[in-house]
Order: C-alpha cells, then structure tokens, then sequence
C-alpha cells in the first residue's frame, strides 16, 4: 500500500475532505490562532489560544474580541478594527507597542477576504516562548519582589517584622520550599535561625548553628560571597545536614548579610530540585539580603541613637545634681575633719564615734556622686599608658583574697598586648564593678576568668560604633562569668543608671553605668555577651597606647610635704566651701588670700605678687571660670604652679593639657598630696 503524499499540485484524494484537513490544522497549530468575524465575535478558537488566554476554548467562541481588550483602549478599538476591515491585508501587529491581551504578547491579523470569506485570522504567540524574553519577565518578577519589600521596609520600624517577612518574600519570588535567616551572635561563635520557612530539625526559628566552615552559613562567612549548591548529594565544600536529604532538598543557595563590609549573618534558600538556581538567582537572593541588612542597620543606628539620647538626658541631669552634692559634701567632709581634730571632741569616745559614722556617710556619698560623673562622662580622667596585663593580674590577686573561696579566676594575659591607653583608678574601678556584678550572678560559685588581646583597626570584632576608626587599633579587656546571664530585656537596660535585678537594698544600679561612661570617655565602647544558664562577657575596648614611653600604674605619685609659709592664692565662689579649704591650708602651715570669683583673684594676680600656688574651683559662678584664670596666670607667671579643683569638671576636657585636679569632695591629706605634686612638677 503506498502512503506518499501526492505529487505537488495534484489535488487530495477525495477521502480526505479540505475542511477536516483545514481544522486539523488549525487545532494542532502552536501559537494562538482566532477568527473574527466583521462584528468582532470570535468564531473559531484552537486550544493553544484558550491556553494562552486562561479560557476554555468553549467560552472563546461566540466571545467579542473586545472581551480580550484592556479597559484603557477598549472605547477606541472597535474603531480601530472598522477602519482595518475597510482595507484589510497581512501585516504583524504590537512592532512599536506592546499588545496586552491577558497577557503581554506580540499578535499577527491576516485577512481571509481574499479567500472571499468575511473573517479575519489572529494568530497570537505569547512572548514567554522567546528564552530572552522569558529570563527578562523572570528579572521583573523578582524586581517586583524586591520592590515589594522596599515598600514594606519604608514603613517598618521593628526589624523583626522585617526578619519574618524575608523568607516568605524569598520562597514565594523563587518558588522554593524553604528559607532561612541565620543571624551571627555577638561572639560570632554561632549564628542563630532568626526566622524561617520550611524549616527543617536542626534550624528550627531560635536553634544556634556553630559558625565553622562546615557549615552552610559558616561556610558563606569564610568565603564572603554567594555560595551556590547544585547538587546537595556530591557537594563536598561543606557538611550537608541529614535534615537536608530527608526533606528532599536538592540544591541550595545562601548569599551573606553585609553592614558596611561585616558579615553579619546569611539568607539561604533549598529547593527539591537539582541546579535550581541561575545568575538571576544569586542576583534577585544578594538583592534582598543587602536590603535586609540595610534595613536591619537603620533599626539598630535608631536605636543606639534613641538609647544615647535617653543616656544623654540622664547624664546631664546626674551630673548637675553631682556637682551641686560634692560641694555639700566638701562641706560636710571639711567640717567633720576639723571637728574630729577639736580637743573636746577627740576626748570623747562617743563624739568620736558619732563624727566617724557620718565621715563614713559622706564618702559613700561621694562614692555615689563619683558614679554619677562617671556614668554622665563629666568626670576629668587622667590616661596614662597603662600594661593592661598586669593590671588584671593586680585585680586578680586582690580578688582571690576576697571573694568567695568557690570562686575559681582565671587569667588570660597574652605576651605582646599593646599597652591601653586609659585612667588606671578608672579602670581598675569598672573592671571591680563587673568582677562584683559576676559574683553576685554565681551565688553558689563558679567561674571568673579576665582577659586581653589587641584587636586590629576594621576588625570584624569591633563593636558596631567602633568598626569605622581609621586606624586606630583597640584593647579588648573581657571580664567573663559562669553564672545565672541576662535576658534580652536585661540586657537591654543593663548600661540604664540605677536598673538593677538585685534585691532592695543591695546595690545603687550604678555600677555598669558606670562602666558603660568611662568606656565612651575614653574614646573606647563595652559590649555585652549573655545568655540564661550560661554566664555572661563585659568586654571593654580601649585605644592603643604604641608609643608610650613608660608605663603607669600609680595615679597618686608621691611627691614630699607641703612646705610651710606657702603662700596660697585660693579662688572659691561658695563661701562655705572656701572656709573648709581655708582651714585646712592654715594646718598645713599655708599663708591664704582667699577670693570669691576669677575677677577679684586675677586683680590680684600681678607679675611682682609673691604667690607660690594658685588653688582655684573651675565652676566660679557667671563670670570668669577657673581656667580662664589659670591660662591668665601662666600668662602673667609662667612659674606659677596651679592646682584646680571641682565636683564636676567636664569645662576641664576643653582645657588645654597638663592642668593637675584636685576632685571634690577632698579630704585635708588628698589637698597636700595634690599640692605637693603640682609643687613638685613645677620644681
């Protein structure tokens, strides 16, 4: 039997009717075809034009074309097609515009008048046929993704509403079944599944996962790009969880999370699919994790400005009330020393015993306002370049002595840690303050280790406000614990001037605010590493002292006696506080002329006056301050020794260096120590 087609040109045998060979043809063509009559109602519709379309081929026919058109052109269209049918002849539509019908698509109208019958063909291809233009509609969806996104960051002011919408933005763009946020921990030891879809045992929302190289978002970190896994079963870079292979997970892609060039954490995706993820890909993941990481750094620069802000407030207001309460205290302090010294007094035991409680009373209380100038960062320190070894070995020896004997310490002093540039009472003072704080956290004993170790300039270490110092390298100085740790609320209020979770009674609530503004006033930060159960980390970070050329670890030199007929030229606008300063210079054998403002000392202040020290407060009242009048004095006696005294000295950190501080409240001793050193120096 011969099935060759017929000669061309020879007409088809008769069992083979035109009309089913045309049908035939025009059902099993590819591309959309429609016939339209000249009303505009689709007669005939093949099923790859009801595909295209989104409707059943049945609904097609008898439909107007009109039905297909967009609401902006439908007025103008009929029109359109009256005036084709008027001269109709095969030409390609949508070359200079895009035609939308449900879809984008290009359309091509040939006429059937010329066959004489009253019908206009469309044949209509779908432009997601074409690769090019496949992958270009694939880079606009996921475009819109991220646009999407955007649009809800704008609006978004808690970044853990930003944090669950991530992966379900992520899933749904990239048709995956899971995805993940992992975040790293301050001590960068582990990162945490912050939010997730899909997840699987193992990365469930809350689970820690170690940041090493062998794992998914370890190995990202490492690497410091996309990481992109085509086949999970041959991948050999990193460990694959079990997890993983149990959910079916084929092929996997995570692109790092970056705050101005630190690694911060990752966003990855899974799919069941092998080689699921292209260029396009990587590009729509490394897209939205960069506006996440962007998202989260405006959340958190918010927030550090808010809480300083907050901290700023406080601060100006402690260090007012500060002020104001050393001169009282310099007052009561003062009388105290001079009454306990009174014969009738120091007859009587129970007089002395009386005068003694409240001297005790009112060091507390400058202890208390010392703290409150700390946390406000008006307190005058003195850096010195300081061996930040052996000062906590120093703290650590007094320690053992003191603290409770289940108490174990631990020191890790490394060999070629730089020296710290910081006031060493200072410091030693916030380092006890943590070390109090760790014994009060391990009531039943436990671990208190110290550490140091230099951390380079743009050290991914460094605490956020720190990471863009240019050039300046840092000593880390931790004081670390095993015991209860904080909550995130804790932790949130801990730096807060009195939070504390002791009972009442026990503790001021000053001692990490106090902490927390000596570390600022350094030019320095302190960071927090805590979690419940297992103990908690105060790192302090301190500038590098390279080119000091000694070392100090005493603040309170000792420089000989006070020499007697000194003539003293004292500057004090408070009267009472001027009477405690003039009796103690008149024990210590001193010759005073006293003054109640900068203006009447510098009338005084000639160039032929006999003066051998100049002791003035900084804060005079409204008119000159004292420093203006020590710069005066250095003017008009060059040789003139000058010792300046105040409760809140923060004018000081304007003045030019070298000026000696004598802090209020004072005691009759620490005023000749402070004498005979400035003495001494100018000598």
């Amino acid at each position: 039997m011969n099935n060759a087609p017929p000669p061309i040109g020879q007409s088809l045998p008769l069992e083979l009717d035109e009309r089913s060979v045309f049908r035939s043809l025009f059902a099993a063509y590819p591309d959309a075809l429609l016939v339209v009559d000249g009303a505009g109602h689709i007669v005939l519709a093949n099923s790859a034009a009801g595909q295209l379309l989104g409707y059943p081929v049945q609904s097609l026919v008898g439909l107007t074309v009109d039905a297909l058109v967009p609401d902006a052109i439908r007025p103008r269209h009929a029109s359109y097609r009256a005036d084709y049918l008027k001269a109709p002849r095969p030409r390609p539509m949508g070359t200079q515009m895009e035609l939308v019908a449900r879809k984008r698509d290009g359309s091509a109208l040939s006429p059937l008048q010329e066959l004489g019958l009253p019908y206009v063909v469309a044949a209509i291809r779908g432009i997601g046929a074409y690769p090019r233009v496949r992958q270009a509609l694939q880079r606009a969806h996921y475009s819109e993704h991220v646009a999407q996104f955007g649009r809800f960051a704008v609006d978004a002011r808690d970044p853990q509403h930003l944090l669950d919408q991530v992966p379900r933005v992520a899933a749904e763009a990239l048709q995956v079944e899971a995805a993940t946020v992992f975040l790293l921990e301050p001590n960068r030891l582990d990162f945490r599944v912050t939010t997730a879809v899909g997840a699987v045992p193992g990365e469930a929302i809350g689970d820690p996962v170690p940041n090493r190289p062998d794992t998914l978002p370890g190995f990202v970190l490492s690497q410091g790009r996309p990481v992109r896994v085509d086949d999970c079963a041959t991948e050999q870079r990193f460990v694959v969880p079990e997890s993983y292979r149990r959910a079916g997970t084929a092929s996997a892609l995570a692109v790092p999370l970056a705050d101005r060039g630190r690694i911060i954490g990752a966003l990855a995706v899974r799919c069941v699919v092998a080689s699921r993820f292209g260029d396009d890909e990587v590009r729509f993941l490394d897209s939205l994790a960069s506006l996440l990481a962007t998202c989260l750094q405006r959340a958190h620069t918010e927030e550090a400005l808010n809480h300083s802000q907050r901290l700023e407030s406080v601060g100006q207001l402690t260090g007012g009330i500060a002020h104001d309460f050393n001169n009282l205290l310099t007052v009561i302090s003062g009388n105290l020393q001079v009454l306990e010294e009174m014969p009738a007094i120091a007859a009587d035991p129970f007089a002395q015993q009386l005068v003694g409680a409240a001297s005790r009373a009112s060091r507390r209380g400058a202890e208390l306002t010392g703290k409150l100038l700390a946390f406000s960062r008006r307190q005058v320190l003195q850096p010195t370049a300081l061996d930040a070894g052996a000062l906590l070995q120093s703290l650590a020896d007094m320690l053992r002595r003191t603290l409770d004997q289940r108490i174990r310490i631990q020191v890790d002093t490394p060999e070629g840690c730089p020296p710290v540039l910081a006031d060493a009472g200072q410091l030693e003072a916030a380092l006890l303050n943590v070390a109090i704080n760790a014994r009060d956290a391990m009531p039943d004993g436990g671990l208190l280790w110290f550490a140091c170790r230099e951390v380079p300039p743009r050290s991914p270490d460094l605490p956020a406000e720190l990471a863009d110092a240019d050039e300046t390298a840092y000593v880390a100085i931790a004081v670390g614990d095993s015991g209860t740790g904080m909550s995130e609320e804790v932790k949130e209020r801990a730096f807060e001037p009195f939070f504390t979770t002791k009972e009442s009674g026990r503790g001021t609530g000053l001692g990490l605010s106090t902490v927390y503004g000596f570390a600022k006033q350094s030019s320095g930060a302190v960071r927090i590493d805590s979690t419940i159960g297992t103990g908690t980390t105060i790192t302090l970070f301190l500038p590098c002292e390279r080119d000091a050329a000694r070392l100090d670890t005493d603040t309170d030199a000792a420089a000989g006696c006070v020499p007697a007929g000194l003539r003293v030229l004292l500057v004090e606008d408070d009267a009472e506080v001027r009477s405690v300063a003039q009796r103690f210079l008149a024990a210590l054998d001193c010759r005073v002329t006293a003054c109640g403002s900068g203006e009447q000392a510098r009338d005084l202040l000639q160039a032929d006056a006999g003066f051998d020290l100049l002791l003035t407060d900084i804060a005079l009242g409204p008119g000159m301050r004292g420093t203006e009048l020590a710069e005066l004095a250095r003017r008009r006696r060059p040789d003139l020794p000058v010792l300046l005294m105040s409760g809140y000295a923060s004018a000081l950190l304007d003045a030019p260096p070298g000026w000696d501080l004598l802090r209020k409240p004072y005691t009759r001793a620490e005023l000749a120590r402070s004498m005979a050193r400035v003495l001494a120096g100018r000598a």
